[in-house]
């Protein structure tokens, strides 16, 4: 518990001393600015609005950090492309050739920030709720790997914490059972766990361990609360983006669930399914997923 305890005062310190004001310059740096201050404008919604009206509460939410994020963007990287949930037609796939369609100009960019201004909407508009999170990830065309995420952050307001790529977390270097002591523990959703989720869990005797948005799932295997998180769902790539640049810099496994590469800044922008667990449980967890995945 000490490392994990020193690992979340220093991930918490990082985050005090940022200067909101004035936006670094190097992309790591700045995605952790960017969702700090998109975390700061989405706590004060709260604190402005309360939770009378949920649903009202949802929609100001994303419209704040959307436009906060999108103008600083604009301003701090003018020649860069935005891919965001709340942009128009975000979900729409491009298919060359079909008559109407138009191709985004992010298919065309060589660096494409992708945001999810609020992840967990459900989460934030429930009071003394803290899992929900700010996602802001970098693709670039010349990363060298095959995910292409150079540069990501994770803020979750309400903790007081963000964890990105320019100060990945220390993961443990041991293996499962020193690590956990116990059962293997996957994050899983606090309201509607997948009936294929419980399934491997009983097969691996692993433990569920609930929680809310998608980034704070995968937050809590890169802080060791959890050893992993398996999806299949469906989801786009603003809700995976972020907590997989971090996750892979900090040396976890991430892959989609049959274990091929995961791909960012693509044609279709959804993704339907990840894993993110220790890499030492890799194997073993791909393996029992080929017996349990959920039916197209």
């Amino acid at each position: 518990m000490g490392e994990r305890t020193e690992t979340s005062a220093r991930m918490t310190s990082q985050r005090d001393s940022l200067d909101l004001g004035h936006a670094p310059v190097t992309d790591g740096a700045f995605a952790r600015w960017l969702a700090d201050k998109a975390g700061q404008a989405l706590l004060q919604v709260r604190e402005e609005m309360g939770y009378g009206d949920g649903a009202a509460l949802k929609a100001a939410g994303d419209k704040a950090a959307h436009d906060l994020m999108k103008a600083e963007l604009a301003r701090w990287r003018p020649a860069d492309a935005v891919l965001s949930e709340e942009d128009d037609h975000a979900r729409a796939a491009w298919r060359d050739g079909e008559p109407g369609s138009v191709r985004p100009e992010r298919l065309s960019a060589g660096r494409v920030w992708i945001v999810d201004p609020l992840d967990g909407t459900r989460e934030f508009s429930e009071e003394g709720r803290s899992d929900w999170a700010v996602h802001v990830a970098l693709w670039t065309a010349d990363c060298g790997s095959p995910a292409c995420l150079a540069a990501g952050a994770v803020a979750m307001p309400a903790q007081h914490r963000t964890i990105a790529t320019d100060h990945p977390p220390a993961y443990p270097p041991l293996p499962l059972e020193s690590a956990t002591g116990g059962p293997i523990r996957i994050a899983a959703s606090r309201t509607r766990p997948p009936a294929f989720v419980t399934t491997l869990a009983e097969e691996l005797g692993a433990e569920l361990v609930p929680m809310g948005s998608a980034g704070v799932k995968i937050a809590a295997v890169i802080n060791g609360d959890a050893d992993a998180y398996v999806h299949a769902g469906g989801q786009y790539e603003w809700d995976s983006a972020a907590p997989v640049a971090v996750a892979l810099a900090t040396g976890l496994h991430a892959s989609r669930i049959d274990g091929s590469t995961l791909r960012y800044n693509e044609a279709d922008p959804k993704l339907p399914d990840l894993v993110v667990c220790r890499k030492d449980l890799a194997p073993r967890l791909l393996a029992a997923l080929q017996r349990h995945l959920p039916s197209e």
